[in-house]
């Protein structure tokens, strides 16, 4: 990882959720506690087993956060996008990473040290509720892909995987987007195999709902995909 030199700008950290009601002196403290650095696409922040010393805030690019079985296979846990954050819950557990993080994309990051996270809880009930607020909604999600993966078909994941990347599933116009990430990544993120996923592709796109170049996708009728398999 390559740490850039000088203070990180406190108006950065206003953009991190919990951060934004600090005063302009807290801000000043947390800045002298973090650090800006730059990894490239592939590259591995942490592994599995290592210890936390803070937490990470992505400003550009995307980290995967992964697990990988005794058989080498890879598990995408979560996938963090800018202006994210990750590792709060963990830090505050003092345990080491369940997980490995890998760079998807070059991407630019802020760490934050674990002392002055731990300072503000001690002496600022208001930034305890926010961090614990960031943390029961990113726990409401992981829930809702957990249901997700139980409950719902492939076909329907991978649907539901579309229309929220085009954020907008009740137009009757076609719509196109490219792929934030590899179709392998994708498919390990919805809990299918590739071929699965080809499959899903082809279903879909035989049915005239989608077509499908490289990363390239165009949706033909987004409503007429949300109802498709229901």
């Amino acid at each position: 990882m390559n740490a850039t030199t000088g203070c990180v700008a406190p108006v950065m950290l206003r953009q991190i959720s919990f951060f934004r009601m600090l005063s302009d002196e807290d801000l000043q403290k947390v800045a002298r506690y973090t650090r800006e650095f730059h990894v490239t696409k592939g590259q591995v922040l942490f592994n599995r087993g290592d210890p936390v010393h803070g937490f990470h805030f992505v400003i550009e690019g995307q980290i995967k956060l992964a697990i990988t079985s005794p058989q080498g296979n890879e598990k995408v846990v979560e996938v963090i996008n800018p202006m994210q954050t990750f590792g709060e819950a963990v830090m505050l557990l003092e345990r080491p990473y369940p997980v490995f993080a890998q760079a998807m994309l070059d991407s630019r990051l802020l760490h934050i040290t674990q002392n002055i996270v731990t300072d503000l809880i001690e002496h600022d009930p208001a930034f305890s509720k926010k961090l614990l607020a960031g943390m029961a909604m990113r726990l409401h999600g992981l829930i809702q892909d957990v249901e997700a993966y139980s409950l719902r078909s492939s076909t329907e994941r991978v649907i539901g995987y579309l229309l929220q990347s085009c954020g907008d599933m009740q137009t009757g116009t076609p719509l196109e987007f490219d792929l934030p990430m590899s179709k392998q990544t994708i498919a390990s993120r919805l809990n299918l195999t590739p071929e699965t996923l080809s499959r899903v592709f082809a279903e879909l796109s035989n049915a005239g709902l989608i077509h499908v170049h490289g990363k390239h996708v165009k949706l033909f009728d987004p409503k007429q995909l949300a109802a498709y398999g229901y």
